[in-house]
């Protein structure tokens, strides 16, 4: 099973100081907590994307890219890449870039977004946001499988014998899981593609997640990519830790009750009783998260969000070191003393490949004109 961490990317005042980062400074920060994952063992780092402030992260392929040349072993992933407002032929080209960079440490995590102004932002209409990700994952589904594309459909011009390029590195695409809080239509095209299904899992309670989960299970089986319990299922999760809980209860509060996605609504109290929310000692962050498996099974992805809310760095990084050290050691061992031997690890790029019957060159060597960018044979044809 994988840990991890993930960042959403806010840029938020400290309410306990009044002092706001700035971009510069987020973004730094944003690549020390990623070295600081891989030092303290954890497995994965991803990063979300969206437009508009508070945010930063308009261009995670970029500091991915940037953390991928900075890091050695930990798997680079989005959380999420906005499969309705980018172009599925920018998603192929810019994600096998960065596969081809990272040496396969990269996968990512499709997602619809949760800002309705980015669609016209980007010329769509939010009212086709299930239809613009059930279109556009379609085509880049083929674009990394098919050397030559053609394709029409509903929201962005034709193609034409189009190659994508670069191809997926050794043959093998990068691994999608399809992110959804809500949207069993997401669930349903993950199941469809044999695809993993990664749910947000901080904003709803427990009885929500088992239902999104369980339908993207039977989906999964019905499809005849396995049995419902070897689906690839992954969970978020908010934490934050201290060494006794009332520690870790004083010092959040403030955080939690001035958040962009929290504040001004039900008490943190509440959201720790109703969601997967978890503000207390280590050990109750590893009863809390053991307790995941007994509504969602076994499953392969645990993201935790750290660095949310305006927390500052240090904080942070005295977090991570507490993830590392006491909390996922222990829920490593204990998940894998549960798992049964015929549910899969989690998907890798080593491990795709060899499914796949070893690595291939997939480079696709044509001359072509420098104007037309047709193949040089096509237009000597003409």
């Amino acid at each position: 099973m994988q840990f991890g961490v993930f960042s959403v990317s806010d840029i938020t005042t400290d309410p306990t100081t009044g002092r706001a980062p700035g971009e510069a400074e987020r973004i730094r920060a944003v690549v020390t907590i990623a070295e600081k994952a891989e030092e303290v063992g954890l497995d994965v780092f991803a990063l979300g994307e969206h437009h508009n402030p508070p945010f930063f992260s308009s261009s995670p392929t970029t500091t991915l890219g940037y953390i991928a040349a900075r890091t050695q072993r930990l798997q680079l992933s989005t959380a999420t890449t906005l499969i309705t407002t980018n172009d599925p032929v920018k998603i192929a080209e810019d994600y096998a870039m960065l596969q081809h960079l990272a040496g396969g440490r990269v996968d990512l995590m499709l997602g619809r977004g949760n800002t309705g102004p980015v669609y016209p932002w980007f010329g769509q209409d939010i009212r086709d946001g299930i239809a613009l990700a059930v279109e556009n994952y379609a085509l880049l589904h083929r674009l990394w499988r098919e050397d030559v594309v053609d394709w029409q459909g509903r929201f962005r011009t034709p193609l034409q014998g189009f190659t994508s390029t670069p191809r997926p590195l050794d043959g093998v695409p990068p691994f999608v899981w399809h992110g959804s809080i809500r949207s069993p239509e997401i669930a349903e095209q993950a199941a469809y593609y044999g695809d993993g299904f990664f749910h947000n899992h901080i904003f709803w309670p427990k009885e929500h997640t088992r239902r999104m989960v369980g339908l993207y299970r039977r989906r999964f089986e019905h499809y005849g990519h396995g049995s419902a319990d070897q689906a690839v299922v992954g969970l978020g999760g908010q934490v934050f830790m201290r060494r006794n809980s009332q520690d870790a209860v004083r010092e959040f509060r403030p955080y939690f009750d001035d958040a962009p996605v929290y504040g001004r609504g039900p008490s943190l109290e509440e959201f720790m009783r109703e969601t997967p929310l978890t503000v207390g000692s280590p050990q109750q962050v590893i009863d809390r998260t053991l307790g995941f498996r007994d509504y969602v099974g076994d499953y392969q992805r645990q993201l935790f969000l750290i660095d949310h809310a305006g927390l500052p760095l240090k904080t942070v990084l005295e977090q991570l070191d507490i993830l590392g050290e006491e909390v996922v050691p222990v829920l490593r061992k204990e998940f894998a003393a549960l798992k049964p031997a015929h549910v899969p690890d989690a998907p890798t790029h080593a491990g795709r490949v060899a499914a796949a019957g070893g690595a291939r060159d997939a480079t696709v060597h044509t001359t072509a004109d420098t104007v037309t960018g047709r193949a040089g044979q096509e237009v000597q044809a003409r």
